[in-house]
């Protein structure tokens, strides 16, 4: 996916999947105070996630082509 890092792709995929990986966190278990969830941050967190894994099985893994 980060073809033009060279030969620092692997360090930009990893820092990508950190990234990514905590915004799909926070978005997918945010609760308000009132134990309320929040669409906006469920949605974006299910984005993140799915760039996440795709990330992940496609470049990392290379178990996937898309």
């Amino acid at each position: 996916m980060f073809e033009f890092a060279g030969e620092l792709e692997p360090l930009v995929n990893l820092v990508f999947l950190v990234v990514t990986f905590l915004v799909a966190w926070h978005g997918i278990s945010f609760r308000d105070d009132e134990g309320k969830t929040d669409f906006v941050r469920l949605l974006f967190g299910c984005i993140a996630a799915m760039f996440f894994f795709m990330v992940l099985f496609q470049d990392v893994l290379g178990l996937v082509q898309f």
